[in-house]
Parts: C-alpha cells; structure tokens; sequence
C-alpha cells in the first residue's frame, strides 16, 4: 500500500472548511497553524504531535482530537506502520475562541458517542445529496464539543508581550500574499524587529516566517481544492514560483499541490481504505 494517500475537498455544508482523510507512514507535519478548528479521529495507528509545545498523541477506536485555531503543532507517526486519519477542518465561527484553551490543554479524550457521532459525520460529507444530514450531525457534534471543553474553561493569563505580538499577527494575516518585513513591521508597532520575533514566538510557539508559510498553504489548500491551478496559485498566495509552493506544499500536506488539486470537489463514495 501507498505511504501517502490522501482524499480532500470541501463540502457544500456551512461550518465544514475542508474534509480530509489520509494515510501516511512516512511523512512528517513540521510545526505549523490552522486558521480552522481541527477535528480528528483515527482509524487506524497512532499519531504524536506537539501542541503549544506540549507532548500529545492521538489514537484509539473511541478517542477524538479537537485542535484550536491559531495555535502551532506538528504530527507524525507514533509506530512503523503508519496512521490513518479522518479530519474535519471547521471554521472558526463553529466554537467560541474562549474555548481554545481548554483545547489547547485537553486537545484529545475518550467519548464514544462523540465518535460515532463524527464518523456519520463523515459518512453524510462522503456522499453527494446528503449536505442536510451532514449539517444535522455537525450541530450535534458542536453541542457535545462544546459540553466537553466547557468543563475546562479557565480565565487565560494574558502572556507578556502579547500586544506586539498581536499587532504582528494582523499584519501577517493582511499580508499574507504580499509579505511584510520585520523592519516594516517593527516600524508600525514600535518595536525592534528582534523583539517582535522573541515576543511573537514566545505566544504563538513557531516564528513569524513559519506563521506566514502556514497562511499561505492554507489558502493554497482551498483555491486548489476549487480547481485552480497550482500554476496560479502559487503566485496568487504568495509564493515565488510553483517549485516554492511545491517544495512547502508537499512538506505541510505530505502530498504535491498537482496530487492535492485532483482530489477537488466532492468524492463519489467513500475511498477504498476507509
């Protein structure tokens, strides 16, 4: 069997960012962000990964993983055999913000009914004609993550240096195409651009530079899943050419952008490995 194979696209269903399901043995996730709440179970394997620089893992027939936006992680396989994964992308909008840290410190948990519950989930977003049964499960599986991480909600500590480190988050999320220098940067929040980048990586756990290449292949991930080419995609996302967004593409996704883009629209039935 194939070490890399993935299955993604976006659903006609409000809420649903992307679905995408994987199988991967070799490939590494280097640290990187969402701007989408990450809802993952595994079917089969395990996985490790670093969440807000914290070790976490995920795997287990009753065990689901919910990561909060924004917030750096990077995956890999916990055995030689490798892992198979389903994942909903959800937007931000599905779950408070005030509820991301109580993800961040209990990303993963044993609930059964909510695994059934996002396995017909994804049993309603595999087959075209069913985006109202999708819908219907995705607000119940909102209602029972919300139960769960609401047990968790402290009142966060605001960290030293967030404003600049907030403030160079803006200017990274409004120039994400075009791209601002440090010193650029520096010179609107008032700050040495060695600060910002000590303040920004002791908030948000990875570096301006790998925020930015993280916005940018999740913007590269929806227009190719649109049916863009990757030609055009990688320079309208900000990328110099289509070798750089290849190179980073297959890195973060584990798949070329070619491969990623003729998984666009929405699948005929379920794929052979699930």
């Amino acid at each position: 069997m194939a070490s890399e194979l993935v299955t993604a696209w976006r659903p006609r269903v409000p809420g649903v960012a992307e679905v995408f399901h994987a199988h991967f043995v070799d490939h590494a996730y280097p640290p990187h962000v969402h701007d989408a709440w990450t809802l993952l179970i595994v079917d089969d394997g395990a996985i490790r990964f670093d969440l807000d620089r914290h070790r976490r893992g995920a795997a287990g027939a009753t065990s689901v993983t919910i990561l909060p936006p924004d917030v750096p992680h990077d995956g890999r396989a916990a055995t030689h055999r490798g892992f198979r994964k389903r994942v909903v992308y959800l937007d931000a909008t599905v779950l408070p913000p005030s509820l991301a840290g109580a993800a961040v410190d209990r990303p993963g948990f044993d609930d059964p009914l909510l695994r059934l519950r996002i396995h017909q989930l994804h049993q309603a977003l595999d087959h075209p004609g069913d985006e109202l049964e999708a819908e219907s499960r995705l607000a119940l599986i909102q209602g029972r993550l919300r139960e769960r991480l609401g047990r968790h909600v402290v009142d966060p500590a605001v960290p030293r240096s967030r404003r600049l480190a907030d403030g160079l988050r803006e200017l990274l999320d409004a120039h994400t195409a075009t791209g601002i220098t440090l010193q650029e940067a520096g010179a609107r929040l008032g700050s040495h651009p060695g600060h910002l980048v000590r303040a920004f990586t002791a908030t948000f756990g990875l570096p301006p530079h790998r925020y930015l290449m993280s916005r940018r292949i999740e913007h590269a991930r929806r227009l190719l899943l649109a049916g863009r080419r990757p030609a055009d995609v990688a320079a309208e996302v900000g990328f110099h050419d289509q070798a750089h967004l290849h190179r980073h593409f297959k890195r973060h996704v584990g798949v070329t952008p070619g491969r990623y883009a003729a998984q666009g629209g929405v699948p005929t039935g379920v794929p052979s490995v699930w």
